[in-house]
């Protein structure tokens, strides 16, 4: 159950808050009307920290699974002049700081 105080009754009322979450339950603090932080026991984070980075993990697993099935592009490989260009390029790059 979500339920939501003003940060001037919060204070007054934090042992009651904090058996509230102990509970299960998620405050949010407002000042003003506005939310401003969201009380919620430490399970509950790990849960939400957990299930953004399974999301991520979801996103890059598609990305890896798309790029399995797209044939590289059909293009020559980096001959060694270039090469030697690219290289000569970095060393006057670090030379210069």
């Amino acid at each position: 159950m979500t339920s939501t105080i003003p940060v001037s009754e919060a204070r007054a009322a934090l042992p009651a808050v904090i058996e509230r979450v102990m509970a299960g339950d998620e405050v949010t603090l407002t000042r003003h009307g506005v939310p401003v932080a969201v009380i919620v026991a430490p399970g509950a984070l790990v849960v939400r920290r957990a299930d953004s980075a399974l999301r991520v993990a979801d996103s890059v697993r598609e990305v890896l699974e798309q790029a399995q099935r797209s044939p590289l592009p059909d293009r020559p490989a980096l001959n060694a002049e270039r090469a030697e260009e690219l290289v000569a390029s970095v060393r006057a790059d670090r030379s210069r700081r």
